[in-house]
């Protein structure tokens, strides 16, 4: 009997999909990996059940198996390989939430913005907000560590991952945590899964921790003539407060944003600064007073502060359509490695050297607070030269972060496109321990080969 035949007894009528046209969406994440392979089939999974049925039969035959959530990832980690079995959680949507315990139990495929939804109808919050959020999945979220614009004062993903149900390489599923907020018991298995991109196990079910609703926050927008100014302000802000936002957008940003949305925003700054509060009326006063009063010590040229929600929103929006506003003039090369926060300024100045030098369009947002930033690397896809170069400065992004004691990755994930960097930033003992615990859980590569490990150096971009 084929693997395909053994799928289709073992699931629920219309499960598994082996149609070329319709397997075609399943190959890539919004990465765009050039290297996408074509599954064997995709099974659209409903319960953990239907996940152990894959997992055994693929393990039984070697035959990998591609964990999808949304496809929204930006770092090829769900990436299809040719002969793969890729387990689609898009109709794993199942959301409960417990108001007592102030936690929900929710299914991978659940969108970010669908849980929020669900926590609000209790006066509650989640708080991880990519700024993908309407269209991300919880289980990516979790297999990437997703971070996003609050988690400069509320903390990313893994801060409110207290259990989940994770189906291993042989197929066994077994419960990690719970809705319990103190839990020493054992190593902390939870936390491991967390940010392991499919590498590890299939994650089918995920205990989140809430926290009461957001106040309504006071906006205050800055723009800087200088790049010095506005990362120097970032610096000062995060010395002696804490917002509850503290997003920058670069020149090439502000232009490409303003474009889209015709908001009237200063195309000639050479950046700006979007940053909430969400204490108190009298509090979220006085710390945005405060935030003004450093801002205009680094030089800012303009600071609007507005309490008013839909003034707020509309730069909010500004902010989270960026990528895909830089994205209308081009195709993109995606980054987000992140720094110590002392060491944003020499980030974002090194970068636009690294655009300069490669003559390459480099477009920089960032989750500045916390020294997270998103370097979109824009390119003509038909103009090979552009193209080579592009993929240079992705490589000297990478390393530029790495020298200045930052990561490859604060919150995409490695996936495929950033493999080739991860030796140089873990350094071989860690990478050799990442391996080992790998093979431990994974002895026969069989989970999302090819995200995150199994690649060297020879994948780098090089000079002609």
């Amino acid at each position: 009997m084929s693997l395909i035949t053994a799928l289709i007894e073992a699931l629920p009528a219309g499960t598994v999909v082996t149609d070329p046209d319709a397997l075609a969406p399943y190959r890539w994440d919004r990465a765009n990996d050039p290297d996408a392979g074509v599954p064997a089939a995709v099974v659209r999974a409903t319960s953990t059940e239907d996940v152990q049925a894959v997992v055994r039969l693929a393990a039984s035959t070697g035959t990998p198996v591609i964990p999808r959530g949304a496809g929204s990832g930006l770092s090829g980690g769900s990436t299809a390989v040719d002969g793969a079995i890729v387990i689609s959680m898009e109709r794993m949507r199942e959301i409960h939430v417990n108001p007592a315990t102030r936690m929900a139990t929710v299914q991978p495929g659940a969108f970010n913005a669908e849980v929020k939804a669900a926590a609000a109808a209790h006066g509650l919050w989640y708080p991880p907000d990519p700024s993908s959020f309407e269209f991300c999945s919880i289980g990516g979220n979790v297999a990437t560590n997703a971070g996003g614009l609050c988690c400069v004062k509320y903390g990313v993903t893994t801060d409110y991952v207290l259990g989940m149900t994770v189906v291993l390489a042989d197929g066994r599923a077994v419960r990690l945590g719970g809705e319990r907020i103190k839990d020493v018991a054992g190593l902390s298995l939870t936390k491991l899964f967390v940010g392991s991109e499919g590498a590890l196990g299939v994650i089918t079910e995920i205990v989140l921790r809430l926290v009461p609703a957001q106040r309504p926050p006071t906006t205050l927008v800055a723009i800087f003539p200088t790049l010095s100014g506005a990362t120097g302000a970032v610096q000062a802000i995060t010395r002696v407060t804490r917002p509850s936002m503290l997003e920058f957008m670069d020149r090439p940003t502000i232009a490409a944003v303003e474009a889209t949305t015709r908001m009237g925003l200063d195309v000639t700054a050479a950046a700006m600064l979007v940053i909430q509060s969400d204490e108190h009326a009298d509090a979220a006063a006085a710390e945005i007073s405060a935030i003004e009063a450093i801002c205009a010590e680094h030089g800012a040229s303009e600071c609007y502060a507005t309490n008013d929600p839909d003034e707020g929103e509309a730069f909010v929006h500004a902010r989270r359509i960026a990528i895909p506003a830089v994205e209308r003039t081009g195709a993109l090369l995606l980054e987000d490695v992140g720094v110590p926060i002392p060491r944003l300024g020499d980030l974002v100045l090194g970068i636009h050297a690294i655009s300069a030098s490669r003559d390459v369009p480099i477009a920089v947002i960032a989750h500045a607070g916390d020294g997270n930033t998103h370097p979109l690397i824009v390119h003509d896809p038909a103009d090979t030269a552009q193209t080579a170069r592009a993929h240079l400065a992705y490589g000297e992004v990478m390393d530029l972060a790495i020298s200045l004691g930052g990561t490859i990755t604060g919150e995409h994930g490695v996936g495929r496109l950033k493999r080739p960097w991860l030796a140089d930033y873990l350094g071989p003992d860690v990478l050799e321990l990442n391996e080992r615990i790998k093979r431990a859980l994974d002895p026969q590569g069989i989970l999302n080969p090819g995200a995150v490990f199994a690649r060297t150096d020879q994948d780098r971009p090089r000079e002609a």
